[in-house]
């Protein structure tokens, strides 16, 4: 994530934090002469504290008059950005959509209508404005509230949401569900612009404009999603004109026609049946009404007067329809409008000035390691490729793209169009690096197998955020990837102990004739000191890092080092000598090494930061049992159970689950107790 220094510079309509905030104020690029009029003649609210400190439940803000809603507005923004700035989250996004919030709350009712918003990261402002206020400072905290909707979490959040792009196909399968039931509520998807990069959704706009349904679509137009938006359609979606200028023009064209002698009036009607040829020429209505959707817009997302008039018609409509909002990301608050890409997910910081709160790790984390080795490698390669789906700071690309722009490719939220493009170049004699989280890459996961690994094509795959996330939870936390990608022939897979590691890891993927992936937790590392020409490491080769005779800890990845510090400890306090060796490889195995030591050693603890279920373990087990190995074996699997782990700090997650130091040795102490199989227990 890139530094940040103290913002200094404000936008015009943007004060810092101790500010009120004129809401109706439009942005440089989205001003109307209705919000402008507003802005001048708006009736002032002196307690908009008291007014927020009221709403308990939805149904309290369809209550409140228009000014009323505005200073409702300014009071969310300061709670959001109060507990953003301690607990860390999606702060930009959500002040962006504030307005928006208020504006659908005031005209759709939760309790009886249905509010699907995409992604989750505009979601803040409805969680409090949704009888969440009082609970909002627990936010990403252990056992608080969740960044993203949750179904569980509130009758309010009507689909739970992580990753991107699910909003319109989710809302389109309760519409329909509606009219079999023969109901009578509205239907809403509130989707990004940066969503809209990704097939998903128009897949579900294909399909409602099908079959005709009534479904409302909110399309929030930041012009942006992490990072800049990037592809035809963003730039389509770009397209806006002065809608000042857009009705000058218009009368000015139908006064001209009416003067034209004898066929002036019919001039004029015939402009006016053409009304909707011109503005899908100029606007990007053109492309959604292609999907057989009513487009209305684009209008500005920060005229509470506008937002509300346009839902209150939306309602009455039949069919499906699109309103075209645009936003400013980070609304109302200098620092985040100043640096959108920043404050997109952001840590701790002190909220008067937007400043990083200081913290004792002063290491670079993966990422970093990561984005820097891969230029240095470029430099000496040009066939070296880098792609990302929409995140180049978040996976460290960024450095790769100040390099060598022309071959760095930004696909947007296309996870699966970015690994079968990959496939596209390492057929045609490229090496293409896929940087992408991990819980992304599920959504490619036909692509992998289908498209790189059927093929044998040189792809690597670089599965940042392996492992426990943290505060973002359940849908973010990389824990599946080894089950689903170990068992697919023809990939190396790899998961390094430390920085240096890792480094190594990349040269060798970028060496090996085949497809390849690396797996790599969140944050920093050990410490271990970078190299300046990382050498490959052998395949299907471990390495053992400490001896023992009376146990041995198979670890792999992040859970190495840990495994070393528990082993230590526990020589200290019992005398109990234990192995330590680093797997390295989930494919191919280290079979060999891993025989050895099931030979020498009668209690074995397998880590791993993987749920246990078709993980690395499973893969030893399956080793072992068709060498006719586990008689006489105490072997134990230590990894993540059969559960989706809930959000909070990744030290209490591990510590939680028995994947930390303790933890390990506790496992360890529990398989002492144990006594050893004999072959006639087995």
């Amino acid at each position: 994530m890139p530094s940040h220094s103290n913002a200094t510079f404000m936008p015009r309509e943007a004060v810092p934090l101790q500010q009120p905030v004129d809401e109706t104020s439009a942005g440089p690029r989205d001003a109307t002469p209705q919000a402008s009029a507003h802005a001048r003649n708006r009736i002032e609210i002196p307690d908009g504290h008291a007014l927020f400190s009221a709403i308990n439940h939805p149904k309290d803000i369809n209550e409140l008059n228009i000014a009323q809603l505005e200073a409702v507005a300014r009071e969310v923004r300061r709670a959001i950005i109060s507990t953003v700035s301690a607990n860390g989250g999606h702060l930009a996004p959500s002040l962006g959509v504030t307005d928006l919030t208020l504006a659908l709350l005031k005209v759709f009712n939760p309790e009886h209508d249905r509010l699907v918003w995409d992604v989750g990261h505009q979601a803040y402002a409805y969680k409090i404005l949704t009888g969440r206020r009082e609970n909002f400072h627990t936010l990403r905290t252990l056992g608080g509230i969740s960044g993203f909707p949750r179904m569980a979490e509130s009758p309010f959040d009507h689909f739970g949401v992580g990753h991107s792009s699910t909003s319109i196909s989710a809302a389109l399968g309760m519409a329909i569900a509606r009219d079999l039931a023969d109901e009578d509520h509205t239907v809403a998807a509130i989707i990004g612009d940066g969503s809209m990069t990704a097939g998903l959704a128009y897949e579900g706009l294909n399909q409602a404009g099908d079959l005709g349904v009534n479904l409302t679509v909110v399309l929030n137009d930041n012009e942006m999603s992490i990072s800049r938006n990037v592809g035809a359609l963003s730039s389509f979606l770009s397209r806006k004109l002065s809608k000042r200028w857009v009705q000058r023009f218009k009368q000015q064209m139908e006064t001209w026609m009416r003067q034209v002698p004898r066929f002036g009036d019919d001039l004029a009607n015939y402009a006016r049946l053409s009304e909707s040829s011109f503005k899908g020429f100029f606007t990007p209505g053109m492309i959604f009404e292609a999907f057989k959707f009513n487009y209305i817009g684009p209008i500005n997302g920060h005229s509470m007067p506008d937002m509300v008039d346009i839902f209150q018609q939306v309602k009455d409509l039949e069919g499906p329809v699109l309103v075209h909002v645009l936003t400013t990301k980070g609304k109302g608050y200098a620092p985040a409008e100043n640096n959108p890409t920043y404050f997109h997910g952001v840590g701790c910081f002190v909220p008067e000035t937007g400043e990083a709160k200081k913290i004792s790790a002063c290491l670079p984390p993966y990422t970093e390691i990561f984005g820097r080795t891969l230029v240095d490698l470029a430099a000496k390669n040009d066939k070296i490729v880098a792609i990302t789906a929409a995140m180049p700071e978040g996976t460290g690309l960024n450095y790769f793209a100040d390099a060598y722009p022309d071959r760095f490719f930004d696909v947007g939220i296309c996870e699966q169009h970015a690994v079968t493009m990959a496939a596209g170049l390492a057929s045609q004699g490229y090496r293409p690096v896929v940087a992408v989280y991990s819980t992304f890459l599920q959504r490619s996961y036909d692509q992998v197998v289908h498209d790189v690994c059927l093929q044998n094509l040189p792809v690597t795959l670089c599965l940042d955020r392996a492992g426990l996330v943290g505060e973002d939870g359940a849908t973010h936390h990389g824990t599946f990837d080894i089950s689903f990608l170990r068992h697919i022939p023809n990939l190396l897979f790899m998961a390094p102990k430390d920085e240096a590691e890792l480094q190594r890891m990349l040269v060798t993927a970028l060496n090996h004739p085949g497809p390849a992936a690396i797996r790599y937790p969140r944050g920093v590392g050990v410490g271990a000191p970078s190299q300046d020409d990382p050498s490959p490491l052998s395949p299907g080769q471990g390495e053992t890092l400490r001896d023992g005779g009376e146990a041995v800890v198979v670890a792999l990845g992040s859970r190495v080092h840990p495994a070393l510090e528990a082993a230590g400890e526990l020589a200290k306090e019992t005398g109990r000598e234990v192995a330590v060796f680093n797997a390295r490889f989930i494919k191919p195995l280290p079979k060999a090494q891993l025989l050895e030591l099931a030979r020498t050693h009668s209690r074995m603890l397998i880590v791993e930061e993987n749920v246990v279920a078709g993980g690395f373990g499973s893969a030893v087990l399956e080793l072992f049992a068709a060498q006719g190995m586990l008689r006489g074996q105490r072997i134990r699997l230590l990894g993540i159970p059969d559960v989706f782990v809930e959000h909070g700090p990744q030290r209490m997650l591990r510590k939680q689950l028995g994947l930390d130091k303790t933890g390990i040795k506790d496992a360890l102490g529990e398989l002492f107790a144990a006594a050893p199989l004999s072959q006639k227990d087995s």
